[in-house]
């Protein structure tokens, strides 16, 4: 245990030959998923030279004059990919100070679709600043490495379940959904709003986390409803899951709601969030738990303000459409009239 109270978890336990180690990991990631719902871990096989410079390189993007940020917003990418300008992103209605650039698995567009599958909409290529070569094959092998230490603990997560070890994880072959936001908070005086970014459930499967020395990542306890630190902890990831998981267990596994605190005035804080989803195509039913599991199953949580859609791509694109309201207008006028309010 950290002195947050969060798990950590040694993904090198997963990976040991001895049986007792991986059964005692196993078990340990079970409490965690179903408990806080986030954790620290360590032993991913990232180096710190990784580390240094994928947020070297974050860094130069954020130093860029803001004309060759806004080149690249993503108001002119119906796969939302680009950059959002602090204020730009919207959570629970209320906007966030933050500015962030945000990337995905670089794969060609998906033949045209209406209303009734937009989703197919969300795949497509990034946008990326001329300015800056470096960035892109620095990002694109950070999310690449990210991606395989969430297959991992996918396969780690159906055994915690007691499905067979392939199963979680076959939703997520051929395509998964890869998303990683580059994000810069910027410092606020103590009159302004707090909100880096409002609270708010992760809408993939697995979220991988990289934050620099800045603190402001706060998690909801779900029986009193306060909030936890989460501070830095060099070396390590903070994971959590999201509302996939939460759907696939039946509420075995529920996706933690979470925030992000604005830095004080003169203090500005860095992170990398990775989310892994399943295929934009995947269809979720929930999984078959054995009886012992599915009688402690809290059942998926209904919010009326964030329902869950047990289809990945839709799934997906709901919480898109919310969070960016120039993106929706532009390229998504169909499925709005269908979806009012």
């Amino acid at each position: 245990m950290s002195d947050t109270l969060l798990p950590l978890l040694d993904l090198r336990d997963f990976n040991d030959s001895g049986a007792p180690t991986r059964a005692r990991f196993i078990t340990r990631l079970r409490e965690a998923a179903r408990g806080a719902g986030f954790f620290y871990l360590r032993g991913h096989g990232l180096s710190e030279a990784e580390m240094v410079e994928v947020f070297r390189q974050s860094r130069a993007f954020f130093a860029l004059p803001r004309a060759a940020k806004l080149a690249l917003a993503m108001a002119q990418s119906p796969h939302f990919r680009g950059y959002t300008a602090a204020g730009d992103e919207i959570t629970r209605g209320a906007r966030d100070w933050r500015e962030q650039l945000d990337i995905g698995a670089e794969r060609a567009p998906l033949p045209e679709a209406g209303a009734a599958e937009a989703w197919r909409r969300l795949q497509g290529p990034n946008q990326w600043p001329a300015g800056l070569p470096a960035l892109r094959p620095c990002l694109l092998q950070w999310q690449d490495r990210l991606s395989r230490i969430g297959q991992q603990l996918l396969r780690a997560l159906g055994l915690a379940l007691e499905q067979p070890e392939a199963h979680l994880a076959a939703a997520f072959e051929d395509a998964p959904v890869q998303h990683l936001k580059i994000i810069r908070y910027p410092g606020r005086a103590s009159a302004a709003s707090d909100q880096g970014v409002g609270a708010h459930k992760d809408g993939g499967c697995l979220t991988l986390l990289l934050q620099d020395r800045q603190g402001g990542l706060q998690v909801q306890q779900p029986d009193d409803g306060r909030w936890l630190d989460v501070p830095p902890l060099p070396g390590s990831l903070v994971v959590n899951l999201g509302e996939v998981l939460e759907i696939l267990s039946g509420g075995f596994l529920r996706a933690t709601v979470h925030r992000v605190v604005s830095p004080p005035p003169g203090a500005d804080r860095l992170s990398l969030a990775f989310f892994l989803g399943p295929r934009l195509d995947a269809q979720l039913p929930a999984l078959p738990l054995p009886p012992h599991l599915a009688a402690l199953a809290r059942g998926v949580e209904r919010d009326p303000l964030n329902p869950l859609i047990a289809h990945a791509g839709r799934n997906f694109l709901k919480g898109r459409l919310r969070s960016h309201p120039e993106v929706a207008q532009a390229f998504y006028a169909d499925v709005l009239k269908l979806t009012p309010g």
